[in-house]
């Protein structure tokens, strides 16, 4: 440095001089006997000591209003309008009485199957609320309150339960397995968790493509034991993918309950190990769902990678028609719910705005049963798709081999014509 010093000016020297001084610093740092494995953030230690998870605290659940519909101090109210939380608890209670009429039509055997929502109305529509129409959702098969908070008809989930020939899915799927591309609603999979490795194709597509958009995909803490979850979480955090992994989880998995299922904290403790943003909502509070969700949306959009939220709710009704959950729960566990239910919740938000009153509740009920039950007798009079449909949308042009198993089909059935009733079915050509 003194040799350079009688050939270049003080100031040029002072500069070269603060440069090596920090070269020297961080060739220092680099000598710290500190861990070089890939993949970890770690120091060393000499204390032979195990991660014990008994020892941490349980991971918090975010709220903004309590059971009484009040805004808790510190509470980040939303403060959405008075159209937008009427639109929120029409939609809720709409729901709740489709599922109470649907329940019955398949006990009456005039549906193959159903399963409702009760008790997880508030995941579905907060956390709808504050998506971008655009983005593409993915789910499990109970968010129903997604689909219609996008515009999802009754009449189409009637036409769709009866598998009629209005339905879109032209009766190929059973009840409840909804889908609406006009809606960006990716038809639902009776296979467990199978959607999200694909919802995490579908958000790395969307980042590729240089949408800001993302992908929302619901899954239940049952699901979070297939291995599928795992692909997802982990394709997902290593591609920086713009996808909301939302786990609904409401304590049971058909009938495993959650002691059963996992032995740490929730679903939301994986979050970290994936390296995703995570947080824990209470999923019967509308409000704490829409601030998660609309604040993950944010960080997945501006910041190209995942979030996972855990929403902590209670699966009021039987997982299905096939269940009886009465035999691995008492009534008194579900009843212990009833004052946390998400529509008791908004609903006397909405009383002490001065925005709902008992009157408006009365006509509201009345009216929803009538739009339902018309709903669903349009549905019931309407014919079954056409038999040859069974053979279409495989193939832009359907080859010989599969035209030659519709004509033997519909010569089979002309022959036979006693056994095939297609009275109620849309005329074959």
């Amino acid at each position: 440095m003194a040799l350079l010093g009688r050939f270049l000016s003080p100031r040029i020297t002072k500069i070269i001089g603060s440069q090596a001084r920090q070269l020297s610093t961080s060739s220092s740092r680099q000598n710290v006997d500190r861990p070089q494995f890939p993949g970890s953030r770690s120091e060393y230690s000499t204390k032979l000591e195990f991660i014990k998870p008994d020892d941490f605290k349980g991971i918090p659940v975010y709220r903004v209003m309590n059971a009484k519909g009040e805004i808790l101090p510190g509470g980040l109210d939303p403060k959405l309008d008075k159209e937008t939380v009427q639109k929120m608890y029409h939609s809720m209670t709409l729901l709740n009485t489709m599922d109470r009429i649907l329940y019955e039509s398949q006990r009456q055997g005039r549906i193959s199957f159903y399963m409702t929502n009760y008790g997880e109305e508030g995941t579905h529509i907060g956390s709808a609320a504050a998506c971008d129409p655009q983005d593409v959702v993915f789910g499990q098969y109970r968010e129903a309150g997604v689909m219609m908070w996008r515009g999802f008809t009754l009449d189409q989930f009637m036409n769709q339960c009866y598998g009629n020939c209005e339905d879109i899915g032209k009766g190929r799927q059973m009840p409840v397995h909804y889908g609406s591309k006009d809606l960006n609603f990716v038809t639902i999979s009776s296979t467990l968790a199978t959607q999200m490795p694909q919802a995490a194709g579908s958000a790395y597509a969307l980042k590729r493509a240089g949408k800001k958009l993302c992908v929302i995909c619901y899954f239940g803490e049952g699901a979070a034991s297939e291995g599928d979850a795992h692909a997802a979480f982990n394709f997902a955090a290593t591609l920086e993918c713009p996808i909301i992994f939302f786990c609904r989880n409401n304590g049971y998995a058909i009938s495993t309950p959650t002691s059963d299922q996992y032995r740490g904290d929730g679903i939301a403790s994986r979050g970290a190990g994936y390296g995703m943003d995570t947080i824990r909502v209470d999923g019967n509070d509308v409000f704490g769902v829409y601030n998660a969700t609309k604040a993950a949306r944010e960080m997945c959009v501006k910041e190209m990678r995942p979030v996972l939220i855990e929403a902590m709710t209670y699966r009021i009704g039987h997982h299905s028609t096939s269940d009886d959950s009465s035999t691995y729960r008492k009534k008194g566990e579900i009843m212990s719910w009833d004052d946390q239910s998400p529509i008791h919740r908004l609903r006397n938000y909405m009383e002490n705005q001065g925005w709902w009153s008992d009157e408006q509740e009365s006509a509201w009920k009345e009216k929803s049963k009538k739009k339902v039950m018309e709903a669903f007798a349009r549905a019931e009079k309407r014919k079954k798709p056409n038999p040859e449909m069974l053979f279409t949308d495989v193939y832009d042009e359907m080859p010989p081999r599969i035209q030659k198993q519709m004509e033997f089909m519909k010569s089979h059935c002309t022959q036979f014509k006693e056994h095939y009733p297609f009275d109620d079915h849309v005329p074959m050509t």
